[in-house]
């Protein structure tokens, strides 16, 4: 017989999104996931709930994982941590008392909802070129110099951003925005990045959250070049794209946060796999954790790691010189010799 336990952990899964919305308030929705710190509710993007899924097996709804600690669990496991529980009865009481007070209203139809790959897709075919617009010169405030195989990045004079600074109604502004596609393997788009910016194009724009993510966006990452057999994947986008200054034929995915980073999808034909960490509790914890999924698909995994937070700051404030003589000890002979390249500049970046 079934325990009453499970059927609970069920009903809580049909009801995932208004579950995080209660128990984890301090979260947000990205797509078909909500992103929180921990299971105590802590701000963050360690913690993933997914909000959409099969009812059971891999990639259930409501199943949760932290990437910073290892754990994970259903929904039930998430109320009883949350708020304190040892024993299953109380959590089971808890479950059931925000049952009968949750009644979520289903969302209006929509050809394309806000957030889904389909807007995703929009919204990046309605962008530009980047050369000449507020993302160059924004990209090129951090050091970044457009070269090809950036056709990830586009740029939207006049992006939507709800809930702007100084507009507590939560109506919407249009702003400049840098938009960067997420894709598959396959590379088909599953999510946008945006970046609204400020209107000098220096700056990201004075906003409470100048970077949001829609789409799908769990194990696919923003990519620059193909992937075969060598890669290198990380966190930001302008962590990696500080990188093909010196290493210009290496294939690049960002995955755009340490949770992402450690369910980032490899190539069935990779057999290196070059993990650039954040040098932060996150990023270090997103390293290993990656570190041991690669290995166990038979793949070796080297980690480069910055001498300041990441390898943007190495970028704008040792300059590419200091940035390529970090680098180049640590790769693997034969890719200094495929990939590494002498800077073409000398001096700091301001």
């Amino acid at each position: 017989m079934r325990h009453p336990a499970a059927d609970l952990a069920d009903r809580l899964a049909r009801n995932a999104e208004a579950v995080c919305r209660h128990y984890l308030s301090n979260g947000r929705r990205e797509g078909c996931y909500w992103l929180v710190g921990d299971v105590h509710n802590t701000p963050g993007r360690s913690l993933y709930v997914r909000l959409h899924g099969p009812s059971a097996g891999t990639g259930a709804v409501g199943r949760w994982t932290d990437s910073a600690t290892g754990e994970y669990g259903d929904l039930l496991d998430m109320i009883a941590a949350a708020r304190g529980l040892d024993e299953i009865g109380a959590a089971m009481e808890e479950a059931r008392l925000f049952l009968r007070m949750s009644r979520p209203k289903p969302p209006p139809p929509s050809p394309a909802p806000s957030g889904s790959p389909d807007s995703a897709i929009r919204l990046f075919r309605m962008a530009k070129p980047v050369a000449g617009t507020l993302a160059a010169s924004y990209l090129g405030s951090r050091g970044i110099v457009l070269s090809p195989g950036m056709e990830a990045l586009r740029f939207h004079p006049h992006c939507w951003y709800k809930g702007a600074l100084g507009r507590p109604d939560g109506a919407r502004d249009a702003r400049p925005a840098l938009i960067a596609a997420v894709t598959d393997l396959d590379g088909a788009i599953r999510g946008v990045q945006r970046t609204w910016l400020d209107a000098s194009g220096q700056r990201k724009a004075p906003i409470t959250t100048p970077r949001r993510a829609m789409g799908h966006l769990l194990g696919n990452a923003v990519r620059f070049g193909r992937a075969c057999d060598v890669m290198a994947a990380g966190e930001g986008i302008e962590t990696m794209l500080s990188l093909p200054g010196i290493l210009p034929l290496l294939p690049l995915a960002a995955a755009l946060s340490a949770a992402h980073l450690t369910a980032t999808r490899l190539p069935a034909t990779l057999r290196r796999l070059y993990i650039v960490r954040d040098n932060d509790p996150a990023g270090r914890r997103a390293a290993e954790t990656l570190t041991v999924r690669a290995q166990a698909a038979g793949i070796e995994a080297l980690t480069l790691t910055p001498v300041l937070g990441d390898f943007n700051d190495d970028l704008r404030q040792l300059g590419v010189c200091a940035l390529a003589t970090a680098i180049r000890p640590q790769l693997a002979a034969e890719d200094v010799v495929r990939f590494w390249r002498p800077p073409k500049r000398e001096g700091e970046i301001s």
